[in-house]
């Protein structure tokens, strides 16, 4: 190979380094800006948009944001309890909840279902809500680590929690809790009871489904465990 040609690739190496870091300086920039301000949208609210809308023209995400002290506490401590009940003690990642989703999935897989665990914690979540796809690829994982570690280390624990409570999926095109909590129980986010919010944390895996389906004999199973389980898990 010639000298010409080393020379070239390096500077397309180079290049290809820099937009790769001047992006991830990018997203940074916009970790720092929700320290301060509240997002109105998250990319996955843009991609179901986009979706329901080539179903019907006039789809339409509802969706309204309410303050971390005006949701009821008993709904933080259930999506604690049913999506990451280590949530005050990680620092954003849980290595050994991933590497168990992972034995668990391949069981599965190898049974013949298509039942799956996940095994990302709140803040993970809310990094690929916030800014990703749901496309599953080693890249938009990856991705997704990084942003994990730029939440973690900007925002505490109340704002990420905060955050994932506005902009979580609760139904077919209802996002955050205000939301939920109007379409199922006819009430404010704050007034929300024990029951109501188990519920609600145990439909996190598949809101749209669950949306379209009702209170399912699983989803009561569900709710009744997770019923027992947020008595004993901490939030901010």
């Amino acid at each position: 190979m010639s000298r010409s040609k080393n020379k070239l690739i390096g500077i397309v190496l180079l290049a290809g380094l820099f937009a790769f870091l001047l992006y991830q300086f990018g997203l940074f920039v916009m970790v720092i800006w929700l320290k301060f301000h509240n997002p109105s949208t998250s990319a996955f609210m843009r991609n179901t948009l986009t979706q329901l809308q080539a179903e019907q023209a006039d789809a339409q995400i509802i969706h309204t944001w309410v303050p971390y002290d005006k949701i009821s506490t008993n709904l933080k401590r259930a999506v604690v309890a049913a999506e990451d009940s280590n949530f005050i003690n990680h620092s954003g990642v849980e290595w050994e909840a991933i590497q168990r989703a992972w034995e668990y999935n391949m069981r599965m897989s190898e049974s013949g279902s298509e039942r799956v665990r996940g095994g990302s914690t709140i803040t993970q979540q809310l990094a690929k809500n916030l800014f990703l796809s749901s496309d599953r690829s080693y890249w938009r994982k990856a991705q997704e680590l990084l942003l994990t570690f730029m939440l973690e280390a900007v925002l505490s624990k109340q704002r990420i929690l905060e955050l994932y409570l506005n902009i979580a999926q609760w139904g077919k095109n209802v996002f955050g809790a205000q939301a939920a909590a109007e379409h199922y129980f006819k009430r404010h986010a704050s007034q929300l009871n024990a029951a109501q919010s188990a519920r609600l944390a145990a439909m996190l895996p598949n809101p749209a489904y669950y949306d379209k389906r009702g209170n399912t004999r699983y989803l009561q199973s569900r709710t009744r465990t997770l019923l027992q389980r947020m008595r004993m898990v901490e939030v901010p």
